[in-house]
């Protein structure tokens, strides 16, 4: 079996505009990435239509940027393709999925859409956001973004973390309020 290159290979790669860095993603990240575009669209064809435009999404980025770790900036590339894709195809029939489930549970702890002075403040945002995850022990942590990050269902994020589904619902509500509390202190504006 072949080693699988090193991350900064596969980054040097993209910079010299070599096409074997893609081969080279897809050898390392591709199920990664499938894993996430299938849990995100519950379709094979598509899920492989995103990760295919990951690559081709990476080769356009890279130069300018060099991402710090690969797999978050494939996985982060992988995802919104994914969402947008899975939006579009459920543009004209709200609800049902997880994705639906995700965002209802979310929507009262996020900031209201269409304020532009908060669309200025994203890096704000993401810094309230970063600081809230890591106040959070491990277990909590890996719970709030295995549902939130990674879209498991909640019967699933809570085996994944050893505990049950009930104990899961509990700290996840616990969990958004405290980002809802954290986030109106700092003068965002929530639903």
């Amino acid at each position: 079996m072949k080693q699988l290159m090193e991350d900064s290979q596969i980054i040097e790669l993209y910079w010299k505009r070599s096409e074997q860095a893609i081969s080279e993603s897809e050898q390392k990240y591709g199920s990664y990435c499938r894993c996430i575009a299938y849990r995100i669209l519950n379709d094979r064809e598509d899920a492989e239509e995103c990760v295919n435009d990951t690559w081709l999404r990476a080769w356009k980025n890279m130069p300018p940027n060099r991402p710090g770790l690969l797999s978050a900036f494939l996985a982060k590339i992988t995802r919104n393709l994914s969402l947008n894709r899975y939006e579009k195809r459920n543009a004209a029939k709200r609800g049902g999925g997880e994705i639906a489930v995700v965002l209802e549970e979310l929507k009262e702890c996020v900031p209201a859409h269409g304020d532009v002075e908060q669309s200025v403040n994203q890096k704000h945002l993401t810094a309230l956001l970063e600081c809230f995850l890591g106040k959070l022990d491990r277990e909590n942590r890996n719970l709030f973004v295995l549902r939130y990050w990674y879209l498991y269902p909640v019967k699933e994020a809570a085996t994944r973390c050893g505990m049950g589904q009930s104990k899961a619902k509990m700290r996840l509500m616990r969990m958004r309020e405290e980002l809802k509390e954290l986030l109106a202190q700092e003068g965002y504006s929530v639903y």
